[in-house]
């Protein structure tokens, strides 16, 4: 049996990428995928028809609020079919992209079908044995589905087949108020369903900056999304074409919550069951595969990356991950990975982009900050837009920077000032130096740091100073 170079399982963005660049440096590749297409689920099912939804959503949102931009105000029409055709529709735009017969002309051999390990060097698949000197496991995660009880006895949506629904649901109840769930909430929302979000934490995003999520809980209800929070489903049923969700709140009151379509995003789970990781001695849990910073597991010769390691499950993270995999496993030159600017984002309307720490975080771990604020309704082309929502907050210390929140139109493009800040050590001083062009919305990130400065320059003491020079001078 030929011993491949490489075996890559998982066609997502992380598996595709190391499969490129291993089959275009003539290294013999098996690039194995467990769905009938490559491109995984931000392709399919995650982040290219959330966003297309999303924007669909925002344009019907945008036709209401014609008046306050001196139009004629009219109501949108909502055909979730054709919505839905438009989603799929550039799916397959970019499909092509990631087609099979793309790798294969790299050299790479693609096989569709689920992958077992059979020893720690052997994987089956559909019954054929495939031999590796090394693997890399890119398998991703799925909706994580809670043991709700009579939630497995009803049908309900999830990521996975929420973008292929024809009719718009006139009630919508979310379970889970961290990022698909406020994302879909306010597309289904502006699309005309009435929406209820229920979530179990005392926040929504609880990860986020508490008085930034504050401000977009109250832009949600303002769009007529009901938020119910330290709220616990308990039960799920259903009678004919209603469902009921029973819940419990930290008051001990019980409320129900009756929709005619139930989405269940309350988190995602690894895919690592039934692939034999035992057997290879890979070291696992619910959380994900257990990797080195270098990306191995517990078995040096095999690698994982992406959704599967529970590391920060973004797209861009499977990307940035697969680069360090392909030094290691690949080039066989050593690299470590390293998490301390990481960026992502909210595509809410605000939208909610954070890099480094929060406030909160920088106060429990006993971290004395400076916290920087700059509102968007004090920004011109935020005016311009009628998009004033928001603000930036930007956490430093001694001008070196540490975090920042954005709340705000664009703020997912407008974070990377920031990132690029953080990542090459530049410090707010820099930003204040740096010219940037008016009438824009990255205005926000220099009037937010000359908040330090305007402190500063307007205090007692510079007043006196300037006074000083200016008798001392002619």
């Amino acid at each position: 049996m030929d011993k491949r170079d490489l075996v890559v399982i998982g066609g997502g963005t992380g598996g595709l990428i190391v499969t490129s660049v291993a089959a275009q440096l003539g290294l013999k590749v098996t690039l194995i995928e467990r769905r009938d297409k490559l491109g995984g689920d931000c392709l399919h099912t995650g982040c290219v028809p959330s966003k297309t939804l999303i924007h669909a959503a925002k344009v019907a949102s945008l036709i209401r609020r014609a008046s306050e931009f001196g139009l004629k105000a009219v109501e949108a029409e909502i055909d979730l079919a054709r919505v839905s055709d438009h989603v799929q529709s550039v799916i397959n735009q970019i499909q092509p992209h990631d087609d099979p017969e793309r790798f294969e002309s790299y050299g790479a051999e693609v096989l569709f079908g689920h992958a077992s390990f059979t020893d720690t060097h052997t994987i089956e698949v559909n019954g054929q044995a495939i031999q590796g000197r090394r693997f890399v496991i890119a398998s991703g995660s799925s909706p994580f589905i809670p043991p709700i009880p009579g939630l497995d006895e009803v049908p309900y949506l999830s990521n996975e087949n929420v973008f292929s629904l024809r009719k718009l649901p006139p009630r919508l109840a979310v379970l889970g108020g961290g990022a698909i769930g406020v994302e879909m909430a306010q597309a289904f929302a502006r699309l005309g369903s009435r929406v209820t979000i229920i979530e179990r934490l005392p926040h929504l995003l609880h990860r986020e900056d508490e008085d930034i999520i504050d401000v977009l809980v109250v832009e949600l209800k303002r769009q007529g999304i009901e938020v119910l929070t330290s709220v616990s489903a308990e039960h799920v049923s259903k009678s004919d074409d209603e469902y009921l969700i029973q819940c419990d709140c930290d008051n001990d009151r019980n409320i129900n919550v009756a929709a005619d379509a139930l989405l269940v995003a309350v988190g995602r789970q690894p895919n690592v069951d039934g692939m034999g990781l035992d057997t290879a001695g890979v070291e696992y849990s619910n959380t994900g595969i257990e990797v080195d910073r270098r990306l191995r597991t517990s078995a040096k010769h095999i690698f994982a990356c992406g959704d599967v390691t529970g590391h920060y499950q973004f797209t861009h993270m499977a990307e940035y991950q697969a680069g360090i995999v392909i030094s290691n496993a690949i080039f066989r030159y050593p690299k470590k990975t390293n998490y301390r600017v990481v960026p992502w984002v909210i595509y809410s309307d605000p939208e909610l982009a954070r890099v480094g720490i929060t406030e909160q975080q920088a106060k429990e771990r006993g971290i004395a900050v400076d916290v920087l604020r700059f509102p968007f309704r004090d920004i011109d082309r935020a005016l311009t837009e009628v998009e004033t929502t928001g603000e930036m907050k930007l956490i430093s210390r001694r001008g070196k920077i540490l975090g920042a929140t954005i709340l705000g139109p664009h703020a997912g493009e407008l974070i990377h000032e920031i990132v690029l800040a953080m990542q090459t050590g530049l410090k707010i001083a820099d930003i204040s130096a740096t010219i940037h062009a008016y009438p824009t919305l990255a205005q926000i990130s220099r009037r937010t740091v000359n908040r330090y400065y305007g402190e500063k320059l307007f205090s007692g003491r510079t007043r006196k100073l300037v006074r000083w020079i200016n008798k001392l001078l002619p």
